[in-house]
């Protein structure tokens, strides 16, 4: 079969997402795929889980079997043709979702995750009506806003499945005070935080505001860690996003996290403060109660 000489890179894990989710949205199985390709199964499915990549020729045979429409072609295609490549830049709404392809596979592979959230709450932790009350916001179409919830709630699993990712948030004072929805949604989402931060994957730490400048002051992102494949560190803004695996980057970002982890409360002080901020900001009529926590 021809393949390019790597699969782990997040092009090439976006790409066996898309192939996958063409597949399962068809209803058909490995099994029935490999018989109209006369293709072993074996293979595709390593191809579906990212252990193998695809040639371009491969990807678009496999697409004629799906009967892939058009736009599908187009946009799989396009991934196929720059599998190999390490870095992923991508400017524009249009390019975004098949950057979260990429984002949600390196999830479920990942053996650990950091991130660092300046302004809002990290994805992984935001509970359904938080993710809706983003999305609104956000003025977009019905469908869309169900879409973005449907796909929240799935990426949660990584945390709570069999083998957990271990995540670490570092979480900026204003995201647990901006109001990103309303109270009683923000009461329920920071609780969801401290019941999380009970779980022994995740780590929850909180950086006050007024500790003044560090590195996470630029912006957010997310450090991959796998256990076969090389880290790597995603961006994602407004309407561009990126995907960057240079070595030297990688350790600058591993810098950048012990920098922002040194004003970063302790997990126990972290979940007393949240309980802080649910009483004096979203629930005051629960300040006696969750201050004792």
């Amino acid at each position: 079969m021809d393949r390019v000489p790597t699969a782990n890179g997040p092009r090439a894990r976006a790409l066996a997402a898309a192939l996958r989710q063409a597949r399962q949205e068809r209803n058909m199985s490995i099994r029935e795929l490999g018989r109209k390709l006369s293709f072993d199964q074996s293979n595709l499915s390593k191809i579906e889980n990212c252990k193998k990549v695809p040639s371009v020729e491969l990807t678009a045979r496999i697409l004629g079997a799906l009967g892939a429409t058009p736009d599908e072609c187009e946009r799989i295609l396009a991934l196929a043709r720059r599998a190999s490549e390490p870095n992923w830049l991508a400017v524009g709404i249009p390019g975004l979702p098949e950057q979260l392809a990429g984002a949600m596979e390196s999830e479920r592979e990942a053996k650990s995750i950091v991130v660092w959230s300046p302004m809002t709450l990290p994805g992984l932790l935001q509970i359904t009506d938080f993710v809706r009350a983003l999305a609104v916001a956000n003025e977009l179409p019905k469908h869309e806003i169900e879409r973005r919830v449907t796909v929240r709630i799935a990426r949660r699993e990584v945390l709570t499945g069999r083998d957990p990712v271990r995540l670490e948030a570092l979480i900026s004072e204003a995201a647990l005070r901006e109001p990103m929805a309303s109270p009683e949604v923000m009461t329920e989402q920071l609780r969801h935080l401290l019941t999380m931060a009970d779980q022994p994957n995740i780590t929850i730490r909180v950086i006050p505001l007024g500790v003044g400048w560090h590195p996470g002051s630029a912006g957010p992102f997310v450090l991959y860690e796998f256990a076969d494949a090389p880290p790597f560190v995603h961006f994602e803004h407004y309407s561009s996003g990126a995907f960057v695996t240079n070595s030297d980057d990688i350790e600058a970002y591993r810098t950048a996290i012990r920098m922002i982890s040194r004003h970063a409360l302790s997990p126990a002080d972290s979940k007393r403060f949240i309980a802080q901020v649910i009483a004096d900001d979203w629930s005051a009529s629960d300040q006696t109660t969750l201050a004792q926590k």
